[in-house]
């Protein structure tokens, strides 16, 4: 979310867009509620509602609202019913609203946006659909209630931030494969050589210090995933023992079965909790048979998708 609007401030400083945004489902559909993209006037898209022919309708119907400035909707139709004009057979229907932004208003509103996701704090996008009211960004939620039915009312959120202890050649590629999942990276490693911001150019934040500097991003973030991709299980044990306190929404920890079992024998010696070595992910992973580096960061941000979005983790190809 953070890049989309960074990306959309990007573009208003040079020309109009129009920002399609989705607004209802009913069904089964490609796109959850609040789903975005944008057509600059240049015809460049970024995000995605979905792709394929619902997409393509909604880009042609954006090309006149940049012309004409008037707010609209967009059904998408995936039903598959053979008497309807269809764009797609998922099985249900999409509601997108198409509206202009352009100009230093529709700058600052989004400014705004990427200030409140990069500070900590939470807000609120209220999208009226009224033709003549305009998008505006509140900071208290407590007054909206009644706005459900004539407006969008989205939750504006902090990005998730993955830790990753240990700089190595996985850390390398799962820096790359999370944030371009929406995952704000933090890397940390006590090896100078390794932790740099040259060989971590997409990590927000590069630690090259012992691993008690982890704390301060314990105790202030409250929607953390943390990866412990070390270089040994003595490293391991070096962090765990700083986790113990702090809730955090998912630990894995990389490894053969040898060496997990072996760093959950000393701490059960040591007196650790049944309930805390139970909540690690480890060996770390979704299993997709991952040899290389990059197939590794693959699983693992697989994986990472599943604790936040609460997936079962079953293939795609058996839902159907």
């Amino acid at each position: 979310m953070l890049d989309f609007y960074q990306q959309l401030a990007k573009t208003l400083k040079k020309s109009p867009v129009v920002l399609a945004t989705v607004t209802s489902i009913k069904g089964s559909t490609p796109r959850e509620v609040g789903a975005k993209m944008f057509i600059s006037a240049d015809g460049k898209i970024f995000g995605t509602i979905g792709g394929g022919a619902g997409e393509a309708k909604v880009y042609q119907q954006a090309l006149q609202v940049l012309q004409t400035g008037k707010k609209q909707f967009v059904e998408i139709d995936l039903s598959g019913a053979p008497q309807r004009e269809t764009q797609g057979v998922c099985g249900g229907i999409m509601q997108i609203l198409l509206e202009l932004w352009s100009g230093s208003e529709s700058l600052n509103l989004v400014n705004q946006i990427i200030d409140t996701l990069t500070s900590g704090r939470s807000g609120t996008i209220i999208t009226p659909f009224n033709t003549h009211e305009k998008p505006y960004l509140l900071l208290k939620t407590e007054i909206i209630a009644s706005l459900h039915t004539t407006a969008l009312i989205e939750p504006l959120l902090a990005p998730p931030t993955l830790l990753i202890i240990g700089a190595g050649h996985i850390a390398v590629s799962l820096t790359q494969v999370a944030k371009i999942a929406g995952f704000q990276v933090i890397v940390q490693d006590d090896r100078s050589e390794f932790a740099t911001k040259e060989r971590f150019p997409d990590a927000s934040q590069v630690l090259a210090e012992p691993i008690t500097s982890i704390q301060e991003i314990l105790e202030k973030n409250t929607n953390l995933y943390i990866a412990l991709v070390t270089r040994g299980y003595l490293q391991d044990l070096a962090v765990l023992p700083l986790l113990r306190k702090h809730p955090v929404k998912y630990i894995g920890m990389v490894g053969s079965n040898k060496r997990v079992t072996t760093v959950y024998k000393i701490l059960q010696n040591e007196g650790y909790e049944p309930e805390f070595l139970h909540q690690i992910y480890a060996p770390i992973g979704l299993d997709i048979g991952a040899l290389t580096p990059e197939e590794i960061a693959v699983s693992i941000c697989a994986e990472l998708i599943k604790v936040r979005r609460g997936g079962s983790g079953t293939s795609l190809s058996e839902k159907i």
